[in-house]
């Protein structure tokens, strides 16, 4: 069983909507005998579907119980995934500033196929509303990543094992 330095942890995945932040991550938690954290399941679990706490609440609100759910995430030893949005809060941003950040990118033709009938709040205009908000928030994707993976075309377990790799090289050094 491994066993990864304390300063590895938690190791937290950014990237947009649909490229695979909580299969890819979940895996390597798997691989690495760690346990896995999806912020915006912890969210479901206690305030119900997102869709429903947009239409209900906003998205002024939807941010604030999101930054509550990273804040104890990331306190964690674990595989943190984060909502797309989650970096766009300064606190967050400043919290994975010195944190093991895996940005997983996506191009445009591997989403829309992904997507599907998706019911996300952000994506009612459905691709292009995906390309607007990839594009604002790539730079920050970028800024606070400390690896870079495309997942556009590669199995994910292959991108799992690539990342379990890269954290056990890190474990070493």
């Amino acid at each position: 069983m491994l066993s990864l330095r304390n300063s590895l942890l938690p190791i937290v995945f950014i990237g947009p909507m649909a490229s695979g932040k909580t299969k890819i991550g979940r895996r390597v938690a798997r691989g690495l005998n760690v346990p896995f954290i999806d912020t915006d399941k912890r969210i479901v679990e206690r305030y119900g579907p997102i869709g429903e706490i947009f239409a209900r609440e906003g998205e002024e609100y939807f941010r604030i119980i999101e930054r509550e759910a990273v804040d104890w995430a990331l306190g964690e030893p674990a595989i943190v995934s984060l909502g797309g949005g989650a970096v766009l809060n300064a606190d967050t941003q400043s919290d994975l500033e010195n944190a093991t950040v895996v940005y997983l990118s996506v191009t445009t033709a591997a989403v829309q196929a992904r997507l599907g009938g998706s019911k996300r709040p952000l994506l009612a205009g459905g691709i292009t509303d995906w390309e607007r908000i990839y594009n604002v928030r790539r730079s920050t994707y970028e800024a606070l990543a400390t690896i870079q993976l495309d997942t556009s075309n590669r199995p994910i377990s292959g991108i799992a094992d690539e990342i379990v790799s890269w954290v056990q090289e890190r474990n070493d050094e």
